[in-house]
């Protein structure tokens, strides 16, 4: 909506009309009345739309008068100025000059950054019949339909029909007519328009004069020369023109007996005969694109618009690299992020999820839940700039909230923290954040401390409930708190499993999209391998898009990398069959294939918002999406309402996306379900004709066929072939990549597999002579323990328990198993001979730590046995295994150290009805050893933490509490004791033969 301010010597008067009208003795005398009527509601209209709404309620309206060969300048209310001279005559730096344009406060800058482009004027000039008005009804098209700009079409034709219907073809009226078309242009152009003027504006000062008015007025001007030969235009003759001046009948016809004077320097130059119409227009787009008229920046990308922009706006750039070095990280307090953690803190450091610069705040996550969007202020136009990485105030009451604009953000990126993590980062303004390796990876800014309202997160992001949901149990298992705050990467991340190659940023997306020369990218989200039925997807989105008039589609490919469901199939077994998949040609060669980072969530129509929102902020202007995205089957818990089935109607996801209000210039090329025809062994959507020949093949039908290693199937497809003839169809997947899915699912428990991304680390381990075999990270590590001979000995069996042969003192020997600060739970294996040290695992998968970051070495010490034959006073049974022993000293111990300790103490857990005595001990040369000697001496936070991590640890495993006899620590007296016991149960055990 518009409102007019006119200003006139008796005050505002607030009504639209109200403009001044010229002395009549001020109108040429020539001028007929329905001119003059036209010229004057144009002077309206144009005011309502433009002028009048961009200056403030005191500023004054100007009008302009025409008297013969004289311009006079006048305000409203006041007497017309002195004709102005010859030299003057049409001059707009004369007729616009101190009138204060601009003076109402809005600045153009204000105005195009608050409708998200700038005003300009395309000059399309030519012979007739070169194409003008037909590139430039094309061009209105795409700019008001494709991206949303408010354009308007200015052609020569009609503008004689009203503006300028009292003009003839003179050189002079000629002149005029371009003049006043320019004025408009530039109207609209102030206003925020998009003005496509098309005109032939056969004389090149009168096009310069144009482009002078524009420039007085700080305004884009394109001049668009349609370069087309007079024989070509005469070929095309689409209104017959040329015949009639050949004819005779027109006379001064331009480029037959009236000259073209064509564009020194134009801005844009089209050989039409040479191109084609979407050729053209995208020509003029990427000109616009260039200037920053689509954006309103002044510094747009050269990749746009080939690419989109992220959410956040042309110039949002993801948060920069920490200036902290990891040891300086290191000094802060430590939070320890499990494997989601980690792919969040990589999808928000990388710039996937755009314009999230960190974890979520709370007013973040309402907005996301709520809203499935987050405002954004990419110009701090309603003082929302920042708004998102500011610390949650709900006493803020203003209404600025209420305005800005709205991105797409549909899943909560959120990191849950348990109570011992919340007291470890009290009020630090820095925390560092550390993957399940031990090493530090990204810093947090500004926490923000808030309750985890699982319920609420469930209800809102999966719209029901089923406690055997994949993710709903991850959920479930968080912390009671999240912390929220801006994330910078220590530096960049890499999981060290062969797959990094795949791993690459959205700056380096960008980067190989620009280098392939691409004029679009169209992405294919997949968390299963590639058959025929997905390569109709891809193959025939290319086919859509080069109809469309693209040059060069570029396909991405992205199989998700983040956390999957145990059965989904592994990441690497995906990714190669990709490869494979693309080397033999079913998709296109030049296909890019990266892995996306994200945790899969298995939430369906919500989650497939993400799966967009996050190719969109990397550059693709095209996704494609197929039946049930997201999609996942309900389990068998009787607890809720419905028992499987479909957590998701298969058509929901696919709909959802279609109407999202969050797309912006995305495109969403849409796929109903494809069969396989038995008549080309080809996947394309059933025929009705004859639907006999079309087979659905289905992922478990697939599954099922390469569990069964069967092969391909004659050309005549026998109608048991799924079950006593299994054989797989001809066509529907490559045979080098059926082969790999038969290896796998005949082989699914193979550790070798990497079901997702999980990063790897090199072991820490202590010098000295060590045999390690298998890959450090999986099952199959293992660390032998040698002699100076070389013969391999038991660190159980036969390292010395007392150092120095005095079991009278204070002081054993601790063997290192896991280090301080290190979440890969090593143990000494009591089943295989000799004893080495080995990855703890369940369900033959590696354990970790994943409560906190050990603040303590944790080991073992040698010659003890805790008896499940022998009772403490309760009547607790022991484990059975060595004693656990924890250093509380101030320097990392690798694995395998065998270490001089002091005994501080002892707490005795109780777990499953065992007692299980954990030694708390000092590294004997430890700076601190020397003040130690009982609980006493040790500092309250210290001690507060090791009964909290004792009692809480298994809890982050979706366990119960441990019980401790005692939360406070027994002395050394007790501890000795102990030691003592146990190393006469070891020598019963090692007597008897039982150990």
């Amino acid at each position: 909506q518009a409102v007019v301010f006119v200003g006139d010597e008796d005050g505002l008067h607030k009504h639209a009309g109200e403009l001044p009208r010229p002395p009549a003795e001020a109108l040429p005398h020539h001028l007929p009345q329905q001119a003059e009527n036209n010229l004057l509601g144009c002077i309206l209209f144009l005011g309502l739309l433009g002028y009048a709404a961009t200056n403030g309620p005191t500023a004054q309206i100007p009008s302009t008068s025409i008297a013969g060969d004289a311009t006079v300048k006048t305000t409203a209310g006041s007497a017309p100025a002195a004709p102005a001279g010859p030299a003057d005559k049409h001059k707009s730096s004369f007729i616009y000059k101190d009138q204060n344009f601009g003076a109402s406060g809005l600045q153009k800058s204000e105005r195009y950054q608050s409708i998200g482009m700038k005003g300009a004027t395309l000059w399309f000039t030519g012979f007739s019949g070169s194409g003008k008005s037909t590139i430039g009804k094309r061009l209105e098209e795409v700019l008001v339909r494709d991206y949303r700009k408010h354009t308007y079409r200015l052609d020569g034709d009609n503008l004689r029909f009203g503006l300028n219907s009292d003009l003839g073809f003179s050189k002079k009226d000629r002149g005029e007519n371009v003049r006043r078309v320019g004025e408009v242009s530039a109207l609209f152009a102030e206003s925020g328009v998009i003005v496509v003027a098309s005109l032939i504006s056969p004389y090149r000062a009168d096009r310069d004069k144009v482009r002078q008015i524009h420039a007085d007025r700080g305004l884009e001007f394109i001049e668009v020369f349609v370069d087309v030969p007079i024989s070509a235009a005469e070929k095309r003759d689409p209104k017959g023109l040329y015949k009639k001046a050949r004819a005779g009948q027109i006379k001064g016809f331009t480029g037959l007996d009236a000259p073209y004077e064509a564009p020194l320097a134009p801005e844009v130059r089209l050989p039409s005969h040479e191109m084609d119409l979407e050729e053209e227009v995208r020509t003029i787009v990427k000109a616009l694109a260039a200037r920053g008229i689509l954006t309103a920046t002044d510094d747009t990308p050269s990749w746009y618009p080939a690419l989109i922009p992220p959410d956040g706006g042309m110039n949002w750039q993801p948060p920069s690299f920490s200036t902290y070095s990891v040891a300086a990280a290191s000094k802060f307090p430590q939070v320890l992020l499990n494997d989601i953690d980690l792919q969040w803190v990589q999808c928000i450091g990388e710039g996937w999820a755009a314009p999230l610069k960190g974890f979520m705040r709370e007013g973040v996550l309402l907005q996301t839940l709520h809203f499935n969007s987050l405002l954004i202020d990419e110009f701090d136009l309603t003082g929302n700039k920042g708004f998102n990485e500011q610390v949650t105030d709900f006493d803020d009451y203003s209404t600025k909230l209420q305005m800005g604009d709205r991105v797409d953000m549909s899943v909560p990126v959120v990191l849950p923290i348990n109570e011992a993590s919340k007291r470890i980062i009290g009020s630090s303004k820095t925390i560092t954040l550390v993957a399940p390796t031990g090493k530090p990876v990204a810093v947090l800014s500004n926490p923000e401390i808030y309750e985890n309202r699982k319920e609420e997160i469930i209800a809102r992001l999966f719209g029901g409930y089923d406690p055997d949901h994949p993710y709903i149990k991850v959920i479930m298992n968080g912390g009671g708190y999240l912390v929220g705050g801006e994330v910078a990467l220590l530096a960049p991340i890499k999981y060290n499993d062969g797959l990094d190659k795949y791993r690459l940023t959205p700056a380096q997306l960008r980067q190989k999209f620009i280098d392939s020369g691409t004029d679009a990218v169209y992405a294919f989200q997949t968390r299963n391998p590639t058959h025929a039925g997905h390569a109709f997807l891809m193959q025939d989105a290319g086919r859509q898009l080069k109809a469309m008039g693209y040059k060069k589609p570029l396909l991405w490919l992205t199989p998700l990398g983040g956390w999957t469901k145990d059965d989904d199939m592994p990441l690497d077994v995906r990714i190669n069959q990709h490869h494979i998949i693309i080397e033999e040609g079913m998709l296109p060669r030049d296909t890019v294939m990266a892995i996306w980072p994200s945790p899969m969530i298995y939430a369906g129509p919500t989650e497939v918002q993400w799966h967009c929102k996050s190719r969109r902020n990397v550059g693709a202007r095209f996704f494609i999406t197929g039946r049930d995205p997201a999609g996942i089957k309900r389990s068998k818990n009787k607890n809720q309402m419905t028992v499987g089935g479909d957590f998701y109607d298969g058509n929901h996801g696919r709909y959802v996306l279609q109407t999202s209000p969050g797309l912006g210039e995305m495109k969403i090329l849409s796929f109903s379900k494809v069969y396989y025809d038995k008549q080309d062994n080809k996947m394309k959507p059933p025929e009705k004709s004859r639907k006999s020949d079309f087979l659905s093949i289905s992922g478990s039908t697939m599954r099922a066929l390469a569990k069964k290693g069967a092969p391909p199937c004659p050309d005549v497809i026998p109608s048991n072939w799924e079950e006593t003839k299994p054989c797989i169809p001809n066509g529907f997947m490559v045979k080098r990549g059926w082969e790999l899915m038969i290896q796998y699912y005949q082989d699914p428990k193979n550790t070798k597999w990497i079901g997702y991304s999980r990063m790897m680390s090199e072991p820490l381990i202590a010098s000295g002579n060590f045999l390690t075999k298998g890959t450090f990270g999986k099952p199959s590590w293992t660390m032998y323990f040698q002699n100076s001979d070389g013969d391999t000995i038991s660190p159980w069996h036969d390292l010395e328990l007392y150092p120095d042969g005095n079991p009278a003192g204070r002081i054993v020997n601790m063997m290192v198993e896991i280090p301080m600060g290190r979440m890969e739970k090593l143990e000494v294996n009591k089943e295989i001979k000799n004893n080495p040290i080995k990855q703890d695992t369940k369900k033959n998968k590696p354990r970790y730590y994943v409560y906190g970051v050990p603040f303590f070495n944790y080991g073992m010490l040698p010659r003890t046995w805790e008896d499940p034959a022998k009772k403490d006073e309760a009547g607790h049974e022991g484990d059975g295994d060595p004693l656990d022993v924890m250093e509380i000293g101030s320097k990392q111990l690798p694995t395998g150290t065998v270490v001089p300790v002091k005994v501080l103490g002892v707490y005795s857990l109780i777990d499953q009805g065992e007692v299980d005595y954990k030694i708390i001990v000092i590294n004997k040369d430890d700076p601190m050893a020397s003040s130690l000697r009982t609980p006493d001496d040790i500092e309250g936070a210290i001690a507060a933490k090791l009964a909290d991590w004792l009692k809480m640890y298994k809890t982050a495993e979706g366990k119960a509490e441990n019980e401790l006899v005692s939360d406070i620590m027994d002395g050394p007296i007790k501890a000795m004791k102990v030691i003592k016991e146990t190393h006469e149960y070891w020598k019963e055990g090692r007597d008897s033969g039982v150990i």
